[in-house]
């Protein structure tokens, strides 16, 4: 640690020469960070001055901390403009994008810490991923929602929404239901599979000598008018990459176990899975 007081430096030592210099002339610009931010003009609503604020002293400070170089910026630059690109109705690759670096699962964390706090809590909820497409078509009860896919194994899968506080069915409650197909991949992703069926951030993943491997999943949205609405996703238990996820998202808490079935000419393996969700703050039970 650096001496208290400026009088007791040692000049002989060259890392206190260093640190002594950096004290007493900055390398960069002291007050530009600060005349960026108060650019910001006075209607500027205060939710958006503090998350502005805070957003560019941190990336601020990271290109100074790492000393970022022009070309190194505009490689950034152009990583994102390509995922913006990329990114059409049916998938969403800037969201993919940030999922790679964590930030998505730890905004989900965010989000949801206080209801983990409560006595009973509703489901975990994970992230809704890049690959979720509105307009999914409607199917009733007990119909599949595969379509071309002749390997793999099928699953029965089956459970009521709940009420978090009284355990009781909630009536009118809306799932969505995706997943990706025995390759690895989903539907938008792959021009071999039919359209909705089960439904490039690779370039940093690469850069980063990380695997792209995700562990076995099924994502579930379930949306009520009186409930605060479920994101979330589910993993086989026996699947691989659950200690090694990509992006990120697995929460012991989803981890399942797929049961065999017997006597179900449709599907090979059996899971009952119950979804809890909390009611709108002010909503009476």
């Amino acid at each position: 640690m650096l001496p208290a007081a400026p009088g007791l430096f040692n000049y002989k030592q060259p890392w206190l020469q260093v640190q002594c210099q950096w004290i007493l002339s900055p390398q960069y610009d002291p007050h530009f960070t600060q005349n960026v931010i108060d650019a910001m003009g006075p209607k500027t609503s205060p939710r958006m001055g503090e998350v502005t604020t805070a957003l560019t002293r941190h990336v601020h400070d990271f290109a100074r901390e790492v000393n970022l170089t022009f070309d190194e910026w505009m490689q950034g630059v152009e990583l994102l403009n390509e995922a913006g690109r990329m990114s059409t109705d049916r998938r969403n690759e800037g969201q993919l994008l940030q999922d790679v670096i964590g930030v998505e699962s730890l905004v989900d964390e965010i989000t949801y810490k206080l209801a983990t706090q409560a006595k009973d809590t509703p489901t975990a909820t994970a992230v809704l991923g890049p690959f979720w497409r509105k307009n999914a078509p409607r199917r009733e009860n007990g119909t599949s929602i595969v379509h071309g896919v002749d390997d793999g194994e099928v699953v029965f899968l089956h459970g009521r929404v709940l009420d978090v506080n009284t355990k009781k069915p909630v009536p009118g409650a809306l799932m969505d239901v995706w997943q990706a197909s025995t390759n690895g991949l989903y539907e938008q992703q792959d021009e071999n599979q039919v359209d909705r069926n089960l439904r490039p951030a690779g370039k940093l993943v690469k850069l980063l000598n990380r695997h792209p491997m995700r562990p076995a999943h099924i994502h579930f949205i379930v949306t009520h008018d009186r409930y605060e609405p479920i994101i979330t996703q589910i993993f086989d238990r026996n699947g691989k990459y659950l200690k090694a996820d990509a992006v990120f998202v697995v929460k012991d808490s989803l981890i399942v176990d797929f049961k065999p079935l017997q006597g179900n000419a449709k599907a090979q393996l059996e899971l009952e899975y119950n979804l809890l969700v909390a009611p709108h703050k002010g909503e009476k039970e």
